[in-house]
C-alpha cells in the first residue's frame, strides 16, 4: 500500500490547480478576451470549492445533482468574468477541452495522472 505524504498531496493539488487554471485562462482569453492567469487561478480555486460543496450536498441525486454542481461552477465563472451565462458556459467548455488535451499529453508522457483541480469532470 502506498501512503502519500502531506507534501506530495499539496504538490499534486497545486499542479492540478495550475492546470485547471490554464484551461480557464484559455477559455477566458478566447471567449471574452481576458488573459489574466492570476485571475484564472483564483477562479479555478473558487470553482473547485463550490463544485465540491454543491456536489457534497446534491451530487448524490441522479442526473440533477451533477447538473446543479455544474451550474454552480458556471455561476462562479459568470461572477468572475464579464459576459453572460452563455459566455461563462463557453469559458467552462473551452477550459474543459483545454485541460483534457493537456492532461492527455502529460499522461501519455507518463508525467501525471488524468485529473485536475478547478475544472469539473476532469
Amino acid at each position: 500500500m502506498v501512503v502519500a505524504s502531506p507534501l506530495a498531496s499539496v504538490i499534486v493539488f497545486v499542479v492540478s490547480l495550475l492546470i485547471g487554471a490554464l484551461g480557464i485562462w484559455a477559455g477566458a482569453r478566447v471567449i471574452v478576451g481576458r488573459a489574466d492567469y492570476d485571475h484564472a487561478i483564483v477562479t479555478a480555486l473558487i470553482g473547485a470549492i463550490v463544485w465540491a460543496i454543491v456536489g457534497f450536498f446534491v451530487g448524490w441525486i441522479p442526473l440533477v445533482g451533477p447538473l446543479i454542481a455544474l451550474l454552480a461552477y458556471i455561476a462562479v465563472i459568470n461572477w468572475r468574468y464579464p459576459g453572460d451565462w452563455t459566455a461563462a458556459a463557453m469559458i467552462g467548455l473551452v477550459a474543459w477541452v483545454t485541460v483534457l488535451i493537456v492532461l492527455y499529453v502529460l499522461a501519455a508522457l507518463g508525467v501525471t495522472g488524468f485529473d485536475a483541480v478547478g475544472v469539473p469532470g476532469v
